[in-house]
């Protein structure tokens, strides 16, 4: 625009030159303006594919061929350059670059953030600038990396199996033969205290006439010596003692001896309420010392038998929480808690037995060989910086994110990575929060940064911007020749 000093001196020329002169002079004055604006408001194209491609007139790519787009704001503003007016993009730390923000403060080393301007950014290792436009159609999203309470999830293939200290078996101290058979079936419930059978053993029978005939001993000689009273009291006692090591109940030898008559057969109880797991014995059928009678388990509480992998075992103690899924009952969960872990792997599933405790239905919903799902929740890591296991560039040696400076502006940043759980993975070093990292399309921000870096470390320095704008012209294209020699 004409300012009031060119008028001024067009006035003068006026009057020193005559009208005619000064028109002359205006006129140059405004043709050279209205130049001037057409450079600063000429219209600069790029390639969406290829950032890098710039030129001055719109046409189509020579590398892909999609046609050029305008770059919004590329023109200069008046006076870019000078001091007071540069664009700040970002803050970053001084002594570690790779802490930045979008905000000036400390950082937590304690120095000042520093800030990076526009025309700054360029210069920096892997730094990328791409135009919001291009940005928006590879479809570039974001996130913000936080501190989550990091929880990990493990399923597992689970058995329920019986309770181990709640399995009781019943045999018997006594040669003998069985004379009555009331728990007759495996899976009849039984009650602590039941008859299970009686038995008929001749020893046990002489053992009780011994019993008998110490008591009638002792009570003949309570008015004799205190010695032989003392002595008949011992033949009592170790005929007692006897009777008690063949699993005779005390109310059972005091009624023996208030009947003074020995019984034929003697029964034997239920030592636990549960259920007959197993019948090992018949009606009529000889006994002898140690055999197994019955096999009683109590069903109230089940344990689920998990079988975990190796690499989920770091994340399992003992108190976690896990709900088991019956397949079989819909809509029916079971809770519990992980008692035990195996202290060795099964050489051949390499998989560790996790024990959770369960209680059961009063009608036994959960039974011994069930296949269930189960499910254990533990804390991975509490108050932890993640980020999207999405958001990871996995090239096996470093794990990469893109961190979105904003302006169209992205830098990669290598970071050492803990636990994964949930879709999120532990940051460890390499990023603070509250930083921005790309989530999608991140692998062609940094397929453009290593290129950049590769052709920069080949020519000894970053490579430039291929038409860029005010180069005036557009980038040159790279000629191939086929297998002939020929160039294309």
């Amino acid at each position: 625009m004409i300012n009031k000093f060119t008028i001024i001196g067009a006035l003068l020329g006026l009057a020193v030159i005559g009208e005619t002169g000064a028109l002359v002079m205006l006129h140059e004055l405004h043709h050279r303006q209205a130049a001037t604006d057409l450079a600063v408001k000429k219209t600069i194209y790029h390639c969406p594919m290829h950032p890098n491609y710039f030129s001055d007139k719109p046409g189509n790519c020579p590398i892909c061929g999609m046609k050029l787009v305008p770059v919004n704001g590329s023109a200069p503003e008046s006076g870019a350059g000078e001091a007071g007016s540069r664009k700040i993009l970002y803050y970053r730390d001084a002594m570690n670059p790779s802490h930045t923000s979008s905000h000036p403060g400390k950082a937590p080393d304690g120095m000042d953030m520093v800030p990076v301007y526009e025309d700054e950014a360029g210069g920096e290792p892997g730094m990328v600038k791409i135009d919001p436009a291009v940005v928006q159609n590879i479809g570039v999203t974001t996130e913000t990396a936080t501190v989550r309470e990091l929880t990990k999830d493990i399923r597992a293939s689970t058995t329920i199996e019986l309770n181990e200290t709640a399995i009781s078996n019943v045999n018997t101290k006594v040669m003998g033969w069985v004379e009555n058979l009331y728990v007759d079936y495996t899976g009849q419930r039984v009650d602590k205290g039941q008859p299970l059978l009686t038995i008929y053993s001749p020893d046990l029978v002489s053992t009780q006439e011994e019993y008998l005939q110490t008591l009638q001993y002792r009570n003949n000689l309570s008015a004799g010596s205190s010695e032989a009273g003392r002595g008949a009291l011992d033949l009592v006692e170790s005929s007692r003692r006897r009777l008690r090591n063949w699993d005779i109940s005390e109310a059972q030898i005091d009624a023996i001896a208030k009947s003074g008559i020995p019984q034929k057969t003697m029964t034997i109880y239920s030592p636990a309420g549960g259920v007959v797991l197993e019948k090992m014995v018949q009606a009529g059928q000889n006994v002898t010392p140690g055999m197994e009678l019955y096999k009683i388990g109590n069903l109230s509480t089940v344990w689920a038998i998990a079988r975990v992998y190796q690499e989920d075992l770091p994340f399992i103690h003992l108190g976690a929480n896990a709900v088991i899924d019956v397949p079989s009952a819909i809509g029916k969960e079971f809770s519990g808690k992980v008692e035990f872990i195996a202290p060795v792997l099964d050489a051949a599933t390499r998989t560790a037995e996790v024990r959770i405790g369960i209680r059961n239905t009063p009608d036994f919903s959960l039974k011994p060989q069930m296949f269930v799902n189960v499910q254990i929740s533990s804390a991975a890591a509490l108050k932890a910086l993640c980020v999207s296991e999405q958001a990871i560039l996995h090239t096996g040696k470093r794990d990469v994110v893109i961190i979105a400076l904003g302006n169209g502006l992205f830098r990669p940043q290598e970071l050492r990575l803990g636990v994964s759980a949930n879709g999120f993975t532990q940051v460890l070093s390499g990023l603070t929060a509250g930083q921005t990292i790309v989530t999608s399309s991140q692998f062609l921000i940094d397929a453009e940064s290593n290129l950049r870096q590769a052709v920069g470390q080949m020519s000894g320095m970053e490579m430039p911007m291929q038409g860029a704008p005010g180069s005036g012209k557009a980038a040159p294209v790279k000629k191939e020749q086929d297998g002939s020699g020929m160039t294309n």
